[in-house]
């Protein structure tokens, strides 16, 4: 019986890809938040999104996560929308 080398929660590739994915969108949530005038209103969206992340880090159906960084995404675009037209 032959036994594994790797680690018992060592990601799939797919995993890992999706991993990706999230920290990326994060890290890009992030730097959005980042261009917000308001101190106080960059430091409710800094938190609601630290909180949504840290809320759904337990999933692990691969239709779910997909379905949250598609969520994310657009999210993200409206965020980036309202800063445009903010700056204008």
């Amino acid at each position: 019986m032959a036994t594994s080398r790797l680690p018992p929660a060592t990601l799939t590739l797919k995993q890992f890809m999706r991993r990706q994915q999230v920290l990326l969108l994060y890290r890009r949530i992030l730097q959005a938040i980042r261009q917000v005038p308001n101190d106080s209103d960059r430091k409710y969206l800094k938190d609601w999104a630290r909180e949504e992340f840290k809320r759904n880090k337990g999933a692990t159906e691969e239709d779910t996560i997909r379905m949250m960084i598609t969520q994310g995404n657009m999210q993200l675009k409206e965020l980036e929308k309202t800063l445009a037209l903010a700056k204008s």
